[in-house]
């Protein structure tokens, strides 16, 4: 929703007609930076203090909700130059406690999962969120965006949503915040019955962390340089990965002549095809490994990448596009059973609060350089190639990672 909808009205919209010489989507990137290093800041702080399965459940809790009451407050963005900077740092807030929630989650994997299946439930989990941005897009597209027509009166949508004011997205996104406050509560009821780690652990505080969290990575680096090195190569690949959504639309609809109401179509297209990818990585994971998945994956976005900057068209743009989409959840479900994988058992809080910290660290590498080729060869596809050449040297970065044997973390306790 961030992406295709609500990011759109402010760039195109609500930021129209703004004083001074930085455009709205500048204003937005250096929005989505100071999230960025907000979470930086926090996560690894927040991996400490989770660590006690208690309050992973808390602070799971406490994110989702802030994220569902900022979602709701985007209602309140207006269609005038005056409210950019407010809808901004709502977006910037939003996706700021998104990140800093994946750290809860996703060291509540121990606890559903061996470090067997972890690559095969990992890979059906970003397949659900797959599947359930499909819906929520659906739902948005045919009840509050898709039709044509402009003027006072006019309306999107079979819910007639008025087009005054922006009201067809600002409705919009009191569903979204619906939706993901219904969604969440199975999980968060779910999760007071899991299972609860045996380890003891001392309370810590957040300053504290900072502390607890120095000394983690100093003896993680001494018991496995590899964990750091996986770190540093998914931080890269990752931040490309991160690109090609947020970029996807810029060149859809500059370069590859598809329509604003049809990269909203591709969108809930690409979400069931990422969701096919992820389920099928997830058992070819399981079967080989997760190292495997995440490079053959790497080097087919590569691929896919570069050929698609030679193109031109829709046709390409589709064909292309949804190939990559194939390749980028196996990519990202399996770098997460990797990780857990190779976290020190007890230690998946901190894991996760480095593995989002390294992510959000270099997390403007990619655009970076997305704008640099831009300028330079003076064409928006160009972008592609920065995008390429980061994930390029996540892929080489990934092959001197090594990966312990799964029969060998299998004798740890559990």
């Amino acid at each position: 929703m961030a992406t295709f909808v609500f990011s759109v009205y402010l760039t195109s919209s609500v930021g129209v007609g703004i004083s001074g010489g930085t455009t709205p989507a500048s204003w937005l990137g250096r929005a989505a930076a100071i999230a960025g290093l907000t979470v930086a800041l926090l996560a690894p702080a927040v991996g400490v203090w989770v660590e006690s399965p208690h309050r992973r459940r808390v602070a799971l809790s406490v994110l989702t909700a802030l994220a569902v009451a900022l979602t709701c407050g985007m209602f309140f963005i207006h269609d005038r130059p005056g409210y950019l900077w407010a809808g901004l740092a709502l977006m910037g807030a939003t996706a700021a406690c998104g990140d800093l929630a994946s750290v809860p989650y996703n060291a509540m994997l121990r606890q559903l999962s061996t470090p067997q299946t972890a690559g095969r439930i990992s890979g059906l989990g970003w397949a659900a969120g797959y599947v359930g941005s499909v819906l929520l897009l659906l739902v948005v597209y045919t009840g509050f965006i898709s039709g044509k027509g402009s003027g006072p009166d006019a309306t999107r949508g079979l819910l007639r949503a008025p087009l005054h004011d922006g009201l067809y997205v600002r409705e919009a996104m009191l569903v979204a915040a619906a939706w993901l406050a219904i969604l969440a509560l199975p999980l968060l009821f779910v999760a007071h019955r899991l299972p609860d780690s045996a380890e003891v652990h001392e309370p810590t505080s957040m300053l504290g962390g900072y502390r607890k969290l120095w000394t983690e990575v100093s003896a993680e680096w001494r018991r496995d340089r590899n964990l750091v090195y996986f770190l540093f190569a998914s931080a890269l690949f990752r931040d490309g990965l991160a690109a090609i959504f947020a970029f996807g639309a810029v060149l859809g609809v500059n370069v590859y002549g598809i329509s604003q109401g049809d990269v909203l179509i591709f969108g809930v297209v690409a979400s069931v095809v990422a969701a096919v990818g992820a389920v099928l990585g997830g058992f070819v994971d399981h079967r080989i490994g997760s190292k495997p998945v995440i490079v053959g994956s790497l080097a087919a976005i590569v691929v896919l990448g570069l050929t698609l900057m030679l193109l031109s068209g829709s046709v390409a743009f589709w064909i292309c596009g949804l190939l990559l989409c194939m390749f980028i959840g196996p990519s990202q479900s399996s770098s997460r059973a990797l990780l857990l994988q190779m976290a020190k058992h007890g230690r998946e809080g901190v894991a996760f609060g480095l593995y989002t910290m390294t992510g959000r660290a270099v997390a403007f590498v990619a655009p970076w350089l997305f704008s640099v080729f831009v300028d330079v060869f003076g064409a928006v596809r160009a972008g592609l190639g920065g995008i390429s050449l980061v994930l390029i040297a996540g892929l080489l970065a990934m092959l001197a990672v090594r990966v312990p044997a799964r029969g060998a973390l299998a004798a740890e306790p559990s």
